[in-house]
């Protein structure tokens, strides 16, 4: 198997634990000592990651991100993305981006640099405006791919 393969499973499990929107099953798949930033907000650690990712889904709802392995280096991982939802208002939004990870030998993420483009749009929140889905198992059963 080459670093290549490495690289898209790590993606895929950290893919599927974030679409089980379970802050303590993501949070597993980074180190205890994990540093992320996503936004303005910048967190360090598993229980501080478990509270970041609970405030963050109370606002984001029905969200379920789509990753795909950009380009693999050793430690290093650079993933591209995209996921849609709403808010608590039914107005739905979409965003875009990179991540950078720095991954440990195994396979768990320790640094998680976060690059997001936003499009908020104020479309009702439902199945017409050409949504991926809803948050569930990992879309790629049927997407594959951004």
């Amino acid at each position: 198997m080459g670093p290549g393969d490495v690289g898209a499973r790590v993606v895929r499990r950290v893919e599927d634990a974030w679409n089980t929107r379970a802050p303590e099953r993501v949070a597993l798949v980074h180190t205890p000592d994990a540093r992320r930033r996503n936004r303005p907000e910048c967190v360090t650690g598993r229980e501080v990651m478990v509270g970041f990712l609970t405030r963050k889904w109370a606002r984001e709802l029905d969200c379920r991100p789509v990753r795909e392995l950009w380009a693999h280096d050793g430690s290093r991982i650079a993933v591209r993305f995209a996921y849609e939802g709403h808010d608590d208002a039914g107005r739905r939004y979409r965003a875009h981006g990179n991540e950078d990870w720095e991954c440990d030998d195994r396979g768990l993420v320790r640094v998680r640099d976060t690059s997001i483009n936003d499009d908020r749009s104020s479309g009702p929140a439902d199945d017409s405006t050409g949504r991926r889905g809803v948050a569930g198992p990992s879309p790629r059963v049927t997407e594959p791919g951004l």
